[in-house]
């Protein structure tokens, strides 16, 4: 059964303040499944009043044994890993398979990072006089808010609590509202496991009204946000107004180039399987198939056989492989997008339209020929929908790669040590997958540059923006 939803502030799950809620649908029905509270202005206070106790206590524990305690929450989702993933199944959408391999990724988040926390070294400086001792610590900076989506309800969140819990940090989540059980699960695991109630809030509502009120609140020392990139500017302009720590993870339009001496059936098996993985509601998904003109209709032609095989459907059906978009808006989204680019030209190889008229289903669209000016050339997609355009040298298939303003994940295919080296080189982006799809490990940096955001969220480096550097030169 889906439960309904409260909030959790100082230990306690608890309704909001002001008794409002939100419904919670499942998209593949388009029906309630529960209700959400909703927060007030009084409830982020006593959340934020929560914070600041459990940073004073939290910080004070060691390490190894906020790792102690890290690891049993891991270990709880493992062990509800079933229940947690129907869960998500029925408010995210995604097939079952998928949610598990959600739930159990992020206890392999929180224990890398339970370990990490160990090593988040300082240092001894040499110092020039024989009296004089030069150390750098590194200390938790405070209290952290923490913004995450819907398309990974706990992916997403597990990754800024793990880096915030082990540093010693406190946290109050802002989590997803069309997804908020899975989150709420995930809360629970770290609370069951002996996380202090004051160290760890959840809170759900109006997003703008929370990070307007969060974000500049005096006790908030940190900022992390996952989400779209017009919304990251907006945030991290207000947090910069505040001298904020800010860590953003933003959109993007990923780029796959796809050179004339690549494995056409490696690429096509790596990238169709991540191009329509969570319906494409996956910032790091593949959008833009840049195919070298030999190779361009072979590889267009297994693309669409791969799409067309694709079983599309409620997440919680065996023969499911690819489930719902999140709400009516997305699916509005498609149709807008794919109907512009048609509209100048280009072709529809598969796909194009909704499947059906409950849920909210789209099918695995493959689009060719595309016009540079379409809006789904330039715009984010975020959904099911390939675009598949030729090249015919490197240079070209190197400016159509970094025309964008986005840089948060790419990927080439290519036999050719020394291309794939220039893509390393040349191609702007914070991640880069080479004949393979081996981003989104925990102890790889995760992030991107341009407007794509700043700072990491994975690897030893997603502890650097929860960690204040502090210089201490002591004479004897």
């Amino acid at each position: 059964m889906y439960p309904d939803i409260d909030l959790h502030i100082a230990g306690a799950w608890t309704p909001g303040s002001g008794g409002q809620t939100l419904p919670v649908l499942n998209p593949a029905t388009g029906d309630a499944l529960g209700r959400l509270a909703v927060a007030t202005t009084d409830d982020l206070d006593r959340a934020l009043a929560a914070a600041e106790r459990g940073f004073a206590a939290w910080r004070t524990v060691s390490a190894f044994d906020r790792a102690k305690i890290m690891r049993r929450a891991a270990e709880t989702l493992r062990e509800g890993v079933e229940d947690i993933a129907r869960i998500m199944t029925l408010e995210q959408g995604k097939p079952l398979a998928e949610a598990r391999i959600e739930t159990l990724a992020a206890a392999d988040v929180i224990d890398w990072f339970a370990e990490e926390g160990k090593r988040a070294y300082g240092r001894v400086i040499p110092s020039r006089l024989p009296q004089v001792q030069q150390v750098v610590l590194r200390q938790p900076v405070g209290v952290v808010a923490a913004f995450t989506p819907w398309n990974f309800p706990i992916n997403q969140a597990v990754r800024k609590i793990s880096a915030a819990l082990c540093t010693g940090c406190s946290v109050i989540l802002k989590g997803p509202e069309d997804t908020p059980a899975s989150c709420a699960a995930l809360v629970r695991a770290f609370l069951d496991a002996g996380v202090p109630g004051d160290v760890l809030s959840l809170v759900f509502g109006d997003p703008a009204a929370i990070s307007s009120y969060l974000i500049p609140h005096p006790v908030v020392a940190k900022i992390s946000f996952t989400g779209s990139t017009a919304v990251g500017k907006e945030l991290a302009a207000l947090a910069g107004r505040h001298m904020k720590r800010v860590t953003m993870e933003l959109g993007g339009h990923a780029p796959a180039l796809v050179f004339d001496d690549a494995d056409v059936e490696r690429a096509v098996e790596v990238l169709a399987a991540n191009k329509f993985r969570n319906a494409g509601q996956v910032c790091v998904a593949p959008t833009r198939f840049l195919v070298q003109d030999r190779v361009f209709a072979a590889f267009r032609d297994r693309f669409v056989e791969r799409a067309r095989g694709i079983v599309v459907g409620d997440g919680l059906a065996p023969e499911t492989t690819m489930g719902p978009l999140i709400h009516g808006r997305r699916l509005e989204a498609m149709e807008a997008l794919c109907a512009d680019a048609v509209a100048l030209g280009a072709g529809v190889a598969t796909g194009g339209g909704r499947i059906g008229n409950r849920g909210h289903f789209f099918a695995p669209t493959v689009l060719t020929e595309v016009p540079r000016e379409a809006r789904i050339m330039n715009e984010e997609p975020f959904g099911p929908v390939a675009l598949i355009q030729r090249f015919s040298d490197d240079e070209e298939a190197f400016a159509e790669a970094n025309r964008l303003p986005y840089g948060l994940a790419a990927y080439a295919y290519t036999r050719s040590a020394a291309r794939a080296a220039q893509v390393a080189a040349r191609v702007e982006s914070g991640m880069i997958g080479i004949n393979h799809h081996g981003i989104s490990l925990p102890e790889t940096p995760f992030g991107g540059m341009k407007d794509s955001g700043y700072g990491s969220e994975g690897g030893s480096e997603a502890l650097d923006g929860y960690l204040a550097t502090k210089f201490v030169t002591q004479s004897s």
